[in-house]
């Protein structure tokens, strides 16, 4: 549904349709827009990946960081972990096919960010 904004004959603006929190985009930016979230999802998108590998693929997150998405990303449906050895223990992640669904959209993002020169301010 299009939201839309009119003016009455006295100048007041009112909206109608108003996008319901949260909307659509604002459901999809929480899943997918957490800090780190789009990365990791991009970065399992060939195969199964080791948690330590995975962290070194990210470079600026540190372990604690990647442990917690992961497991927001787990609880979403968007990523399956398993373990592959007791001791030590070790677990690779890898994504469920509502992650990979979430692929083109994280594709379509990077080209967008890379033919803009996208810069982070560090304010």
């Amino acid at each position: 549904m299009k939201s839309s904004i009119k003016t009455d004959v006295k100048g007041r603006k009112k909206v109608y349709n108003a996008c319901l929190e949260p909307c659509a985009i604002e459901k999809g930016m929480r899943l997918i827009g957490g800090k780190w979230k789009g990365s990791i999802i991009y970065h399992l998108k060939d195969e199964p990946v080791r948690f330590n590998d995975l962290t070194r693929m990210l470079g600026g997150a540190t372990k604690k960081m990647v442990d917690q998405r992961l497991k927001e990303l787990e609880e979403e449906g968007m990523v399956i972990r398993r373990v592959i050895s007791d001791r030590p223990i070790a677990v690779t992640y890898e994504l469920t096919s509502f992650g990979r669904s979430a692929l083109h959209i994280l594709e379509e993002l990077r080209i967008w960010s890379e033919s803009n020169d996208l810069q982070i301010s560090s304010k």
